[in-house]
């Protein structure tokens, strides 16, 4: 799939040493994704065990041609035994941000999902004060939801968060 030049596709082995940037470098995810050093090989792991795409949940490189952007991810969320939803993210290198890469990544990533999984509902979570995620979320087509309040720890204090939620129908 792909519009205006940026893509998404499956994992490849060697693409895992940019994911794992988001891990080990803080420059590569400020002001919003630092979190502090994690498991370095928990992507590894999961790639050798089925290639970062399952049942409940995936990855995608965001590619344009044979430059790497960064990466989409999608996780299950289960509110109740009966439903399932999704809760989706990305991450983009530095230079990536503020093209509308984002933007269009996550329009294809909905749209992905909607083709691909009966859900009818995604959910996207960023930080109160992550407005260019907001914006980009917004022009996906997302609404607003509300405020998480105190709902992440990130660099010594607590974070509020805002929720989007798009659903199967909804223009994207």
């Amino acid at each position: 799939m792909s519009i205006d030049g940026v893509a998404l596709r499956p994992v490849a082995e060697p693409d895992l040493s940019v994911m794992e940037r988001f891990l080990i470098d803080p420059e590569t995810v400020v002001p919003f994704q630092w979190w502090g050093w994690s498991d370095t090989g928990r992507w590894r792991r999961q790639w050798a065990e089925n290639g970062l795409l399952g049942d409940d949940g995936g990855h995608l490189m965001v590619v344009r041609g044979a430059e790497r952007l960064g990466f989409v991810a999608w996780r299950q969320v289960r509110p109740t035994r009966t439903t399932t939803y999704w809760n989706m993210g990305i991450n983009l290198l530095p230079e990536a941000r503020g093209q509308g890469v984002g933007t269009e990544a996550q329009r294809q990533l909905v749209h992905y999902l909607f083709a691909n999984t009966t859900v009818v509902r995604i959910e996207a979570d960023t930080e109160a004060d992550n407005t260019p995620e907001q914006r980009a979320l917004e022009k996906v087509g997302f609404t607003r939801e509300g405020v998480l309040r105190s709902i992440a720890f990130r660099d010594g204090q607590w974070r509020d968060g805002v929720r989007y939620s798009i659903l199967r129908g909804e223009p994207a």
